[in-house]
């Protein structure tokens, strides 16, 4: 993949920065793999706002994506590289042998025509999906499961990667790519490769239409606010925080606090925190 950037023709485009999506080989989505995408929009089941800034956006249909890769020993060919509007990174319609047909995540140089596999005895290949006791230390791995059986979760995102780092015991040992090191069962599946379209962070809007398309509403800052709106706001003209450190809109400490619950059973898994 690469980004496209262009002149300043117009206030919009002045610092736009925008995928090229050479890749992509196919523009309409496979209709027996597509479904509703009912989004809420930031709303609860009675309709009151609950996360802000959401709303809006343009009209998308949810691709249905094989996470778990349980069609073991069937051979796939990559039929078509596409754009999903519901992730960053791109898919790859495969063809199965036995007439079968579903998207994965498209691994980087993963080409149209290329075959894929997955199952026990699989091949070292970029696309193909082995227990991670099968997979050779320093191999990078991605759309990894966390519990065998139920389907990657983790490692999804576009241009990441995990490496195996050890194997011990029925634990193999990864580096995750937010640098955390956690332990997870050999028995579970990952796919061999980078997520494709690693360029995915440089991309930059350049107006503010096109991040509603996107479904984002605007943010203000608190500090524009009302004291009775925000704890950050009042004061006469730019006034700085007036607290010891910045909040959420509900007077929680915000900015850099982790989050993370402090008594989680997947605790005993993690050798090195993220940073």
């Amino acid at each position: 993949m690469s980004i496209r950037l262009y002149k300043s023709y117009t206030p919009g485009t002045r610092n736009r920065a925008l995928s090229s999506f050479t890749e992509i080989t196919k523009t309409k989505p496979e209709k027996s793999l597509i479904q509703k995408n009912h989004r809420s929009k930031g709303r609860n089941n009675r309709g009151v706002i609950t996360i802000r800034h959401r709303g809006g956006g343009h009209k998308r249909r949810y691709r249905i994506i094989d996470f778990g890769r349980k069609k073991h020993n069937v051979e796939g060919v990559v039929a078509a590289i596409e754009y999903d509007p519901n992730r960053n990174a791109r898919i790859a319609l495969l063809h199965y042998t036995d007439g079968e047909k579903r998207y994965i995540l498209h691994p980087n140089n993963l080409n149209v025509g290329d075959r894929v596999v997955s199952g026990m005895e699989a091949e070292l290949e970029i696309g193909n999906a082995l227990p991670l006791e099968k997979i050779p230390l320093g191999a990078s791995v991605h759309n990894i499961e966390l519990i065998p059986n139920r389907g990657g979760q983790i490692v999804r995102a576009a241009g990441t990667s995990a490496k195996i780092l050890a194997k011990e015991g029925d634990y193999v040992t990864l580096r995750l790519p937010s640098k955390e090191i956690r332990l997870i069962r050999k028995e579970c599946f990952a796919t061999i490769g980078e997520v494709s379209n690693n360029d995915a962070f440089l991309v930059q809007s350049g107006k503010a239409g096109r991040t509603r398309w996107l479904g984002k509403r605007p943010t203000v800052r608190g500090s524009v606010m009302n004291p009775c709106d925000h704890p950050h706001g009042g004061g006469e003209g730019r006034a700085p925080i007036g607290r010891t450190r910045p909040l959420t809109p509900w007077g929680k400490p915000a900015l850099g606090i982790k989050t993370r619950k402090n008594k989680k059973a997947s605790d005993a898994y993690i050798l090195r925190r993220r940073s």
